[in-house]
């Protein structure tokens, strides 16, 4: 299934082809603060709508999340990494997904604040 996702202004847009089976909820210092609802992809299955220079970057501690944001609303649509074996990932905010019904996602907690 291919899925449509924005930021609230719209202005980072994507869509991104796979199903949802559930999704992973961190408590980290960053996505704690986000309220993120995380669903993995490998990176090649997320398709930008929006010119990549116009998304916004933010990484920090060890520097190997991109964590993408909105410049305009702030909205942290996906982020991009690697998983352990070294395929590119991309972490999609189910939140902003157009048309979930995010009750109906099953949330594994993540305990990213030990790491």
């Amino acid at each position: 299934m291919i899925y449509k996702g924005r930021c609230h202004c719209g202005k980072v847009a994507f869509e991104v082809e796979g199903e949802i089976n559930g999704a992973m909820a961190c408590n980290c210092s960053i996505c704690s603060r986000k309220g993120t609802l995380m669903w993995f992809v490998p990176r090649e299955k997320l398709r930008l709508l929006t010119p990549e220079n116009e998304i916004s970057t933010y990484t920090f501690n060890k520097h190997v999340i991109k964590h993408r944001f909105c410049p305009t609303c702030g909205i942290h649509p996906y982020g991009e990494g690697v998983d352990p074996n070294g395929n590119s990932m991309a972490a999609i905010n189910i939140r902003c997904i157009e048309g979930i019904d995010l009750a109906s996602v099953p949330v594994q907690n993540y305990d990213g604040l030990s790491l």
